[in-house]
């Protein structure tokens, strides 16, 4: 019997974990910058661009501002990038600016994604438990073919990782207690915080989501309850 055998759901972060997001962003925005003239390594980019991630949403984390979703998060994010780098976006059409913002709901897989959540969902109801929006996380589910049973996360919790009630409502909203639900991520502190949460605990390793020259992740910082090297290990682990 596996320790998870009690789970009735696995919530997922998914960019990072789930999906490859550095290098989808920098394949969406590389006829971008070369349209623009603007002088940067798309992958380069892609990075600024996701700097920036965890620094919008701690204002609305401290009530400095109220919640807002993602995607107007990500793309207020990229409108700093682009004056950063002396781009002035309101010479670019809206459109333009929106279809490129569309970039992080069209990011591949890891190729071990769509074969393990096959198999977890055999077992298990599963469902994204991330920072990403509804609509967005449906878009996504549906270009990198991701066989979700239910999207929860930060628009349903209005709030973002690693806020406990994150992790609480959407355990709440699929109807179980915390101790019944897994959360499978890439990143120590988001375990943590689900852990605190009373949350059971998936480390799925993915070194590379920052390029090679990645220096965080890259090990399992406590004793979480699975720690695998893909989603398909994370299924061996968990008996699917």
């Amino acid at each position: 019997m596996s320790k998870l055998d009690d789970v009735g759901f696995l919530g997922f972060d998914v960019f990072g974990t789930v999906v490859d997001w550095r290098s989808g962003v920098a394949r969406a925005a590389e006829s971008f910058l070369r349209r623009h003239q603007i002088d940067i390594d798309p992958l380069e980019f892609a990075d600024q661009w996701r700097s920036l991630y965890q620094p919008s949403m701690d204002r609305v984390r401290s009530g400095q501002r109220p919640f807002v979703t993602l995607d107007v998060l990500n793309k207020e994010n990229l409108e700093t990038v682009l004056l950063k780098h002396s781009v002035d976006y309101g010479r670019i059409a809206e459109a333009e600016l929106a279809q490129l913002n569309k970039a992080w709901e069209q990011l591949d897989p890891w190729p071990d994604s769509v074969a393990g959540l096959g198999r977890l969902k055999r077992k298990y109801s599963i469902g994204p438990l991330s920072n990403g929006h509804i609509a967005g996380m449906l878009n996504l589910s549906k270009f990198a073919q991701l066989p979700w049973d239910v999207i929860v996360g930060a628009e349903v919790a209005q709030s973002y990782k690693p806020q406990p009630q994150t992790y609480l409502k959407s355990a709440q909203t699929v109807g179980l207690p915390p101790e019944r639900v897994g959360m499978v991520a890439a990143h120590n502190s988001d375990l943590a915080a689900a852990r605190v949460s009373g949350l059971k605990t998936i480390f799925v390793r993915r070194p590379t989501e920052h390029g090679p020259d990645q220096a965080s992740d890259l090990t399992a910082e406590q004793d979480w309850d699975v720690v695998a090297e893909s989603m398909t290990e994370a299924a061996d682990a968990l008996g699917c």
